[in-house]
């Protein structure tokens, strides 16, 4: 009983201490606070982890518990620091969904966390909110404003050429485990896991397996995805364009 309390204490320490892992270092906590970007790097994992509470309470004996797993689990996906204390594959499949979603953008820019990061999904919600003002008054001047700044326009394209690569990259590289036979949610899985630095997927590369189940083909297919996340795709990219060959 005594080494079970250790344990439960320090998953509660290590989910509180990986809460702000992927979260930009430096400054006063109270001017960070105050940023979007942190505000929503802090409040969607902890909305997730309570609303995964709810659900799990009636799967694990006590409160404390259902709350101990869900809030480890979920900070540690989000964060993209890609430890689990227990076996989520055999959750419902929209609960290991939407926290493989979640390390999509979590981090915040300036960490080491994967992904888009937090203030691009921002600004992607900023831009599409423009846009339906736009639709219902096509005449009004509408600027981007994020955390009291006004973003410019090459700032929003720069952040839609990005969501565009990122989005074909997984795409292509799913498609292409698919093709190496792999399952459809093990291929998606592992290039979502892969592009964002993440290291869990699901089903056969879940927290409970490791991703020697793949083949080396396969393997070399998730070693570049997670080398195009690692360095923000146009990095890689780059090389592969004609115009970065000509004198």
């Amino acid at each position: 009983a005594s080494q079970l309390s250790k344990v439960r204490a320090l998953d509660t320490c290590l989910a509180y201490g990986l809460t702000p892992a992927g979260g930009r270092a430096g400054g006063r906590l109270a001017k960070l606070l105050q940023g979007e970007e942190l505000r929503g790097r802090l409040g969607i994992p902890g909305a997730t982890a309570e609303a995964l509470e709810a659900a799990f309470s009636m799967d694990y004996p006590d409160f404390l518990s259902s709350l101990r797993y869900a809030s480890f689990n979920v900070v540690s996906i989000a964060s993209t620091t890609g430890f689990a204390s227990t076996d989520y594959n055999l959750w419902p499949i929209f609960a290991p969904m939407w926290m493989l979603f979640l390390c999509s953008f979590a981090s915040c820019s300036g960490s080491t966390g994967g992904g888009i990061k937090m203030i691009r999904a921002q600004l992607l919600y900023v831009q599409v909110y423009r846009e339906f003002v736009k639709l219902l008054h096509p005449t009004a001047a509408v600027p981007a404003k994020l955390g009291g700044q006004v973003m410019e326009n090459k700032i929003i394209f720069s952040v839609l050429a990005f969501l565009f690569i990122y989005i074909a990259s997984i795409v292509a590289m799913t498609l292409v485990m698919m093709a190496s036979g792999l399952d459809e949610l093990t291929s998606f899985s592992a290039i979502v896991a892969s592009i964002n630095n993440t290291g869990p997927g699901l089903h056969k590369v879940g927290p409970a397996t490791t991703y020697a189940v793949l083949s080396d083909f396969q393997t070399w297919v998730c070693t570049f995805a997670m080398l195009l996340g690692r360095l923000e795709l146009f990095t890689v990219l780059i090389v592969f364009t004609p115009v970065f060959w000509r004198k």
